[in-house]
């Protein structure tokens, strides 16, 4: 595993249990069982939605994106910002942003 996996309890204590699993060619993350960030590249994406979209967007962070029949894909995850890898208060609320969103999208799946 990588050094980024390798910090994520420790970054993201607080939120629960969080493991990883392979997941699109690199590691979707959990807190529980909740599926709230993936590591991809090195870069570790988080949840979002039309709640907390804006979040991401204001700090011109990068939507997770990928190549799916020739054709540019994304999925609702954003970028980390830096913070969130060296501050744990920031990573935990952060954290807390993203497994908030995954709640809400497995909740409007029901």
């Amino acid at each position: 595993m990588s050094d980024l996996t390798d910090s994520l309890p420790d970054l993201f204590h607080g939120l629960g249990h969080v493991h990883t699993r392979p997941m699109f060619g690199g590691r979707g993350v959990y807190a529980d069982e909740v599926f709230f960030a993936i590591i991809q590249g090195g870069t570790l994406y988080l949840k979002a939605d039309q709640i907390s979209r804006a979040h991401f967007i204001e700090r011109g962070l990068k939507r997770f994106e990928y190549v799916k029949q020739g054709k540019v894909a994304s999925l609702g995850y954003y970028e980390a910002p830096p913070e969130v890898l060296e501050d744990p208060d920031e990573a935990l609320r952060w954290g807390k942003l993203a497994i908030d969103a995954a709640r809400r999208a497995a909740d409007a799946r029901r």
